[in-house]
């Protein structure tokens, strides 16, 4: 019996420490419960998403950390890691996401809903990924034509004359060809986000040698290399590529959640890390587009320069336009962490935004409703606070939203 409870012990011993911490919440830990090299590891890389308080008479000799808006997992060492937990529902931060990333087409989430976390969340959206380019993989990867410039010792394309004019010496002659290769930016979009899935530490057996074998698929075929979520807007699709989309749109969340302070071969493990106050700008804005009645369009992020040679930039949040008349009806601006009152920096940036467009109304968008809403004139411009609540059914919260948003228009 002693025997058995030893072994247990031992067992129990090598699971990895999790601290779970809630949005905006401060824990606390005694000083004993975090090894000292953890808490400066977490000190130095990511105090934009936990805040770490030493241990000191302020926190009674505890550690304190608060989480920063941001919710994911934090990988500090094979047995550490730090678990941030949303305030927002499981079933409506998966909602967020599938509006934000443009997935409710593709209808992801059914299923997906019951997961228990974020990290089984995570794999399982990783496991999508990874089945769907096995399955392109199967019927062949996207290819193209890329002009290629080298010396070659038969002729091929187009030879460069002017070039071997000026180097006669060399026998191999530049010619200009094009090959017709697997090796663009498509490709290396899902391979890069494989690669990274794979060292997050996110995903367990029964995942993990699906996203390896997607990885594989892809590595003798293309340029590993850093990409940026970015690299996965904007892109043009046609009929040879057009289930890119839909691989795109996910390697997007996976690239933009993946965390920072991290290049290749820099860590085994790779943080899950999600912005909510990002996450609840793109859900507005995509919902928005969704729901918009005719005549009325949104702009997302639009850059705006103001001042002499227009030397102070910024973008504002959401712009609705007239789309008879292309003029601005009005800005806004969300506010994901909750707040007592509309505060004075809030206004003066939305009011600024609001007259550099010429329109007359300016709303700040809060996810649960302030005790003093705010509903004044400044000027010429009309402010309000508005509430797109996270806390029940988002399309009801959507819809009271939409219909104050627009009352009088």
């Amino acid at each position: 019996m002693g025997q058995h409870q030893g072994e247990t012990r031992a067992v129990t011993a090598q699971r990895p420490t999790v601290l779970k911490l809630s949005e905006y919440a401060p824990q606390r830990w005694p000083r004993e419960e975090i090894p000292r090299a953890v808490a400066e590891e977490l000190y130095r890389s990511y105090s934009s998403q936990v805040a770490v308080e030493f241990p000191s008479l302020k926190t009674h000799g505890q550690w304190q950390l608060t989480a920063q808006g941001w919710v994911g997992y934090i990988h500090l060492a094979p047995d550490f890691a730090i678990a941030l937990r949303p305030k927002v529902q499981l079933g409506n931060l998966f909602r967020m996401l599938e509006y934000a990333y443009r997935l409710q087409s593709f209808e992801f989430l059914t299923g997906l809903t019951q997961c228990r976390s974020l990290r089984e969340f995570y794999e399982r959206l990783a496991h999508v990924l990874a089945r769907r380019v096995l399955d392109r993989g199967r019927r062949g990867f996207y290819r193209a034509y890329l002009p290629v410039n080298e010396r070659l010792p038969y002729a091929r394309g187009r030879l460069e004359a002017r070039r071997a004019l000026r180097t006669p010496w060399k026998v191999q002659l530049p010619w200009h060809y094009e090959r017709h290769t697997p090796n663009v930016e498509d490709n290396r979009i899902l391979a890069w986000t494989l690669f990274c899935v794979a060292r997050s530490a996110m995903c367990t057996e029964r995942v993990l040698p699906a996203v390896r074998r997607a990885y594989r698929s892809l590595q003798g075929l293309v340029t590993v290399a850093p990409l940026q979520s970015r690299a996965c807007v904007g892109r043009v699709y046609h009929r040879l590529n057009e289930d890119y989309r839909l691989l795109h749109a996910l390697c997007r969340f996976f690239l933009e959640h993946a965390g920072p302070h991290h290049d290749p071969g820099d860590r085994t493990m790779l943080p899950f890390l999600v912005n909510m106050e990002r996450l609840f700008e793109l859900f507005v804005a995509e919902w928005l587009k969704a729901h918009l009645p005719p005549g009325v369009t949104l702009r997302a992020q639009e850059p705006v320069s103001i001042g002499a040679g227009r030397s102070l930039q910024f973008r504002i949040d959401l712009v609705l336009y007239d789309e008879a008349t292309t003029a601005p009806l009005m800005v806004l601006d969300t506010k994901y962490k909750s707040a007592s009152d509309a505060r004075l920096p809030d206004v003066a940036q939305v009011v600024t935004y609001a007259q550099s467009k010429g329109c007359a109304e300016a709303i700040l968008i809060y996810p649960t409703p302030l005790p003093d809403p705010f509903d004044a004139m400044i000027g010429d411009i009309r402010i309000r606070t508005l509430t797109f609540a996270l806390d029940g059914d988002l399309e009801h919260a959507g819809e009271s939203f939409l219909q104050t948003l627009l009352a009088g228009h």
